[in-house]
């Protein structure tokens, strides 16, 4: 079945699903639930809502309403489990200024939570993964490591700085990057989640008619997960994220450790945008000032190898 006002769904997937309603306004469609990453019922539910939100913010979008979805093992956890990770995603949900209308939960072994989500957004300033331009630039808004630092937690091999730390990060809105980007003439937009830095990168990039350069040393890391990744304590999410895109990726000269921070499947990671180069710095620099300290220009749009990602120090 076909719809005219259908702008991206499965036939171009991308960070969410886009249906034009009028001419002013169009619907973001989003859904994303996962199992606990950290011990924190309360920091769990808040890293669920700001992750299922962030694809709006990606999309150029803002979030404006959601449902819960909510899988709990009732008869063999504590339900004051469940409230605490309710009242997490509540007061992150508040945070974003969304209206919560309701949701839907089953008896599940494993404890999951996310939300389904829908946001507003102008028809003409839909910002799809793919449409970066040769000559652009890259910005990125969080560290990259939080899914090497999760394995490490569940191993109890990561110190309560660190643990609090990938908290912090992982439950920040990726609002404020989103209004600020909002201000420019930004080409394309995802946001790093599970298929990693580079993964996501890749999907910019693929069957299109322009190349990407990171530089390694731009993109902002997490030490901790370097130290990981180099005793082995690795995501088995990472080995698939490598394998699949290997093909793409051209190491020009950059530690295989950094490259699989790289790959390393986030939750809930950082904006990464792709502008006009004489845009860049400019952006930059409103994102220090709206409190994304962490944000960095990493790379360029180039037009050759297109569909190849290279990576230099």
């Amino acid at each position: 079945m076909s719809d005219a006002n259908l702008m991206l769904g499965l036939e171009h997937p991308d960070d969410a699903g886009v249906y034009r309603v009028t001419d002013e306004l169009a619907l973001i469609l989003t859904v994303d639930f996962f199992t606990p990453m950290v011990d924190d019922p309360y920091a769990f539910g808040q890293i669920a809502v700001a992750n299922a939100l962030s694809d709006v913010y990606a999309m150029g979008g803002a979030p404006r309403l959601a449902m819960n979805i909510i899988g709990f093992p009732i008869g063999t956890m504590d339900v004051g489990i469940l409230e605490r990770i309710l009242k997490g995603g509540a007061d992150k949900i508040a945070e974003a200024g969304v209206l919560l209308v309701g949701g839907h939960s089953v008896d599940d072994p494993e404890p999951k939570y996310g939300l389904s989500v829908t946001g507003f957004v102008h028809p003409d300033r839909v910002l799809p993964s793919r449409g970066a331009r040769a000559g652009d630039r890259l910005i990125l808004t969080k560290p990259v490591g939080t899914g090497i630092i999760s394995t490490a937690i569940k191993a109890d091999m990561a110190e309560d700085h660190t643990t609090a730390r990938i908290i912090r990060i992982m439950s920040t809105l990726n609002r404020a990057a989103a209004e600020c980007m909002a201000r420019y003439d930004v080409h394309a937009c995802t946001d790093i989640t599970g298929f990693g830095l580079l993964g996501h990168a890749a999907e910019m990039v693929e069957g299109g008619d322009v190349g990407m350069v990171i530089h390694a040393k731009a993109v902002p890391v997490f030490p901790e997960a370097l130290e990981f990744a180099a005793m082995g304590l690795l995501p088995a999410g990472l080995y698939r994220n490598e394998q699949f895109r290997r093909a793409m990726i051209v190491n020009d000269g950059v530690d295989d450790d950094l490259i699989k921070v790289f790959c390393d499947p986030q939750t809930s990671g950082g904006l990464f945008i792709s502008l006009p180069h004489e845009q860049a710095a400019h952006l930059l620099r409103d994102l220090h000032a709206e409190g994304v300290t962490e944000a960095s220009i990493v790379g360029e749009i180039v037009d050759a190898p297109a569909g190849v990602i290279t990576v230099r120090p």
